[in-house]
């Protein structure tokens, strides 16, 4: 697993009040996967009812309050496979 992901699932950890009502799975580029889930944030490449994939730079971005999520999408920066309600209520954790 890499270094980014780590970072990625210890901070969005931090700022998630127990689970998610949904699951969510975000891919980054090259360097793996994270789920979002009732469960909480970890790694790892499961199915998932909505998949957005970015590449490193710009979910480092999405975190650090640099990369407006929607600005990402509507760019092509971020891409969404999946249900787009479960990807809005995600909006809240990353902002």
């Amino acid at each position: 697993m890499s270094e980014i992901v780590d970072k990625a699932v210890e901070f969005l950890s931090g700022r998630m009040d127990g689970g998610f009502d949904g699951c969510v799975k975000f891919v980054i580029e090259e360097e793996g996967s994270i789920m979002i889930d009732g469960e909480g944030v970890r790694a790892g490449d499961e199915d998932a009812e909505c998949v957005l994939s970015a590449n490193a730079e710009t979910f480092q971005g999405i975190l650090e309050g640099e990369v407006n999520p929607t600005a990402a999408f509507m760019t092509g920066q971020l891409k969404l496979d999946g249900d787009m309600g479960t990807a809005m209520r995600l909006g809240s954790i990353l902002s």
